[in-house]
């Protein structure tokens, strides 16, 4: 008896860094609990994020949305089902590309993700993260005091 598996599963090690985010649920990724599985520049800007929820916890923080997900609404079903990972590596650092739906319809439910990913101390840890969808990238949001 054969196991299908989705090809996801096949990519390597950097993909897995970034499938964690994904299945079996989709986790925030500027909780603290996963910092360990960060690396610069994006940990600066959580780091910023932190710093600004504690400053002024009744305002709106820097990172609003899930930044894997390029949106705030999302269901797991759908995401599990259509996420196919594809990882670009060369030596020490790695691209993993992300493509899913966010709903079982709708054209703009469709997302592409690219995480950057560095190898540290044998293990890959993200250092951004970029929708190619919206066009932006994690670590050149703006955190703290703006002009607006």
């Amino acid at each position: 008896m054969s196991i299908a598996l989705p090809a996801a599963a096949l990519a390597g090690p950097a993909s897995n860094a970034v499938k964690f985010f994904y299945v079996p649920e989709v986790k925030f990724e500027a909780d603290a609990k996963y910092r360990d599985r960060f690396t610069e520049p994006v940990t600066k800007l959580f780091e910023a994020n932190d710093k600004a929820r504690k400053e002024k916890p009744d305002e709106v923080s820097c990172i609003d949305f899930d930044p894997g997900l390029d949106a705030q609404d999302f269901d797991q079903k759908t995401v599990s089902k259509t996420l196919k990972l594809t990882e670009a590596v060369n030596g020490d650092t790695a691209e993993v590309t992300a493509s899913f739906n966010l709903f079982p319809e709708g054209d703009d439910s469709k997302r592409e993700m690219v995480w950057s990913l560095k190898k540290l101390d044998g293990k890959w840890k993200i250092a951004d993260i970029t929708s190619k969808t919206s066009d932006w990238t994690l670590s050149s949001l703006e955190c703290g005091s703006s002009a607006e």
